[in-house]
């Protein structure tokens, strides 16, 4: 983080506000601290305040900003007293993260109807109303940026995944269809899907599980959440500005097209 207002102001995301959304861990903590680095003001978003808490501590030890936010993205309620509790606060949201997602895994055949439900609506139906509820001051300050993190299983399928692989593939379309609509106010829509990435989630399997993962992953090794920040905040800079409408792949090689 810089150490001077003279440095602040050198940053590519200085004045930017930013909101993550599912910031309290893993990739969307290590987002927050990306945006955070190249200057964004960040609002943090999760249900567990205690560790934006945490997250919003560290970012401000390192010389940022950062503010946590209670949100349940499967909430439409929720999401409307966030966004316009944000709007009030900072006028308005230039950078979306649309990081927050669940898993309820199971194999089709024994997959209960809530389970699909509450996939489908935590993770493309929340994606769908935080964006529609903090686009119009995008619009009316003609620049904006929204990343939207997808997963590699919304291109290739996984077996017992099929509510979440469904959810993350409709983000794909999301992000091209969105990316048409407002590209005239010069705000970019993209998508970010990662591959075997180490996370807490990966954490939990065994030695030959990772092993048998990797077997497929040209470039022989997990992915770590920071690379998968790193493109993000790549997405959201200047230098990115004629990249809309795109799904950036962060997976080794894993799937290619």
């Amino acid at each position: 983080m810089p150490d001077s207002v003279a440095s602040a102001s050198a940053l590519p995301l200085h004045g930017k506000i930013a909101l993550v959304t599912g910031a309290s861990q893993g990739i969307g903590r290590s987002i927050a601290l990306a945006l955070a680095a190249q200057g964004a003001r960040v609002a943090l978003a999760a249900r567990n305040v205690e560790k934006l808490e945490a997250v919003a501590a560290e970012i401000q030890a390192a010389g940022g900003e950062a503010h946590p936010y209670a949100i349940d993205v499967s909430s439409e309620a929720s999401i409307k007293d966030v966004a316009k509790t944000l709007v009030s606060t900072y006028g308005q949201v230039d950078i979306l993260i649309n990081n927050a997602g669940i898993t309820r895994d199971g194999l089709m055949m024994r997959m209960k109807r809530a389970d699909w439900d509450a996939v489908l609506e935590t993770n493309l139906t929340g994606t769908f109303l935080i964006t529609q509820a903090l686009l119009p001051a995008m619009i009316k300050a003609r620049w904006g940026r929204i990343v939207s993190i997808t997963s590699i299983v919304g291109q290739t399928g996984q077996a017992g995944q099929v509510n979440y692989a469904a959810s993350k593939a409709a983000l794909l379309g999301f992000t091209r269809s969105l990316a048409r609509e407002v590209a005239s106010r010069s705000i970019t829509v993209n998508a970010v899907a990662p591959g075997y990435i180490e996370t807490a989630m990966t954490e939990v399997l065994t030695d030959a599980q990772k092993n048998a993962m990797l077997q497929n992953v040209p470039l022989g090794r997990a992915g770590t959440e920071q690379e998968v920040a790193h493109a993000v905040a790549f997405l959201c800079s200047p230098e990115a500005g004629y990249i809309t409408g795109h799904t950036l792949d962060i997976n080794g090689g894993l799937h290619m097209q």
